[in-house]
């Protein structure tokens, strides 16, 4: 096992409400093993208290027994969910699909990757500047907006006018004091918004419970895996599902399953990643009713082979990536 810390430059900058960034900061692992070659990728989330040397310091702890020969099932045990799982979970995928000589959704018992339409993410700024770069986005057929709290209704209407036909999800990330949670919603309503997502924060969204949610609210950093769900019931309509939450595929798909069952809808995301930590999302993405895996649309550079993403699609990922 190699564990490689890279840096990607994204192109112009990634605002949200907890800050801005120029940079994707993801860890890589690569498996050998009888002449195949595997690898996954993390993004560690600060929001998490994740950083490049704490998750690589976790996966370095369970070299021995991922090195040994450690399965999908025994990681789950010896790691908990979180980036650092994500990295290895994914690469095991991937060395099993190489193994095996079939492809990832093969052994997910799912039928071939089909291209699902990605929303394109608008950064969190003032009116006039999401306005311009919805305006430039405009022929994307779904954006997410990132919100801030105070002003967000004057940047939910900048961004409809910008772009009055794209379904649009607007994603407040946690940023939203119960106070504001009505006069937003309203806003929502009369941009069309089809999703609000984690409009107050992980732990404080008691409310939701109560209030009436016109447009259908969707949770993120309340949700990373299984345990969570009996709780989100009658707070969410939807969960956002992240690998690097849930701690790989595996969880996630298994995460995905149960989510079903108890009537939510689906949605998949990201953090700003290359292609390499799109590619096992796709796999969620096949049975998600919103997706949003534009993370390599930020950035100047991306992974040889990349995955393509014509018009407003993602595509299913070359086997020579992952999968």
């Amino acid at each position: 096992m190699e564990i490689k810390a890279e840096v990607f430059p994204i192109a112009g900058s990634f605002t949200i409400s907890r800050g801005a960034r120029t940079h994707a900061h993801v860890v890589r692992v690569v498996l050998q093993e009888n002449g195949h070659t595997a690898q996954g990728e993390c993004v560690p989330y600060p929001r998490y208290d994740e950083s490049v040397d704490s998750v690589t310091a976790q996966i370095e702890a369970a070299r021995a027994t991922i090195e040994s020969g450690c399965g999908r099932e025994e990681l789950q045990k010896i790691m908990p969910a979180g980036a650092a799982r994500n990295a290895v979970d994914c690469a095991l995928w991937d060395l099993e699909a190489k193994a095996s000589g079939k492809t990832a959704a093969e052994i997910a018992g799912l039928p071939p990757l089909k291209p699902a339409i990605t929303a394109f993410t608008i950064s969190l700024g003032d009116p006039e500047k999401m306005f311009g770069d919805a305006r430039k986005a405009a022929h994307r057929e779904l954006l997410k907006v990132k919100l801030g709290g105070d002003g967000d209704a004057e940047r939910i209407a900048a961004v409809r006018d910008g772009a009055p036909d794209s379904t649009i999800i607007l994603d407040a990330n946690e940023a939203w004091r119960e106070s504001l949670f009505e006069p937003l919603m309203a806003a929502a309503v009369k941009a069309g918004a089809a999703l609000v997502e984690q409009p107050l924060p992980a732990g404080e969204d008691a409310i939701l419970k109560s209030a009436v949610r016109p447009v259908p609210v969707c949770a993120d950093e309340s949700l990373h895996t299984r345990a969570e769900l009996a709780a989100l019931r009658e707070r969410y309509d939807c969960v956002n599902i992240k690998l690097d939450k849930a701690g790989g595929l595996t969880e996630a798909l298994m995460l995905q399953r149960e989510a079903r069952t108890l009537g939510f809808q689906i949605m998949t995301g990201c953090m700003v990643g290359t292609s390499l930590g799109m590619a096992p999302a796709m796999l969620i993405a096949q049975d998600a009713a919103f997706v949003d895996l534009d993370g390599p649309l930020l950035l100047a550079e991306d992974r040889e082979p990349p995955i393509e993403f014509p018009g407003s699609s993602i595509m299913p990922p070359p086997r020579a990536l992952w999968g």
